[in-house]
């Protein structure tokens, strides 16, 4: 089985670490030239192209048609699906591909005021760019109805892992902690939607929509004051939503109050998460990046 990736960042190079065995040929897409040459030169033999909208490279072109399986893990943008633009046709025509993979995220639900969502609920993107993520999804599902494909959405809650997480950014001297009145957020370790992909793939169902996220959304004051235990440091002061050093887009976060349901990810996948909550997640991170500190 071949794979093609558009996209290869953090979470699609974990799965391709962990499950490189189970492909023949991988290749994929970075931004830049020098991603691609250090693609290219590390072990693991994945052939790396530039793609960053608008002409697909011909070697790249190649390497999709004879793709059996594609994750798409590139946003959309304002004029829509950079991916669709550059290879819709190539992507339909592909004659050995039969799985896809689109990379989205539980932002396209929007504000619930904390109450549990699932597949069914109501999308209600709030803002541009998850607005873009939902025409984004049914462009994809349609592509799937039209050819046959058995595409898949992928609902991603807040991605951690190793040098990604809470606990990293404490270590950094980066995190806070920051307290809007009954704000939660579900999360999802990286080795977690590796199995969820792995799974799907192992069990296709063209159309179907699965939430990728823990089983405990909580308050994200919460979780920096448990990597600060683990690490046996202070944690930072608490902080006011209002008061508190935002980028635009982490304030944006905040915007949005939902919690996740994963019962479909874990009944018609049958994937149990090795990391239920953030705290198996981050005790698991800390024995790594905690090993050798005082």
């Amino acid at each position: 089985m071949n794979l093609f990736v558009f996209g290869l960042g953090y979470s699609a190079s974990h799965f391709i670490a962990r499950y490189r065995e189970r492909f023949g040929r991988v290749s994929g897409t970075v931004r830049t030239a020098e991603k691609a040459a250090a693609v290219n030169a590390a072990p693991g033999e994945i052939e790396a192209f530039v793609f960053a909208g608008g002409h697909l490279p011909q070697a790249a072109a190649a390497a999709l048609a004879e793709a059996d399986a594609l994750i798409v893990s590139i946003a959309p943008g304002p004029e829509g699906d950079v991916v669709l633009a550059a290879a819709r046709e190539a992507i339909a025509g592909a004659p050995r591909l039969g799985w896809i993979a689109y990379l989205s995220t539980v932002g396209v639900y929007g504000d619930h005021g904390g109450a549990w969502v699932d597949e069914s609920a109501p999308l209600n993107a709030s803002m541009g760019r998850t607005r873009q993520r939902v025409l984004a999804e049914e462009a994809w599902l349609a592509l799937g109805g039209k050819t046959g494909k058995a595409v898949q959405i992928f609902r991603l809650a807040g991605i951690y892992g190793p040098g990604r997480s809470p606990l990293a950014k404490l270590l950094r001297g980066e995190a806070q902690r920051i307290v809007k009145p009954g704000q939660v957020f579900n999360r999802i370790h990286v080795e977690d939607i590796a199995a969820a992909l792995a799974a799907s793939l192992a069990r296709p169902s063209p159309g179907a929509i699965y939430n990728v996220a823990d089983d405990e959304p909580a308050p994200p004051q919460d979780v920096v004051a448990y990597a600060a235990e683990l690490a046996g440091i202070a944690p930072p002061p608490e902080v006011p939503f209002a008061e508190a050093n935002l980028s635009p887009m982490a304030r944006s976060f905040y915007a949005d109050n939902r919690r996740v349901c994963n019962r479909r990810l874990r009944e018609e996948l049958g994937v149990s998460l090795a990391y239920p909550t953030y705290r198996e997640g981050i005790a698991a991170l800390a024995q790594v990046e905690l090993a050798g500190r005082p």
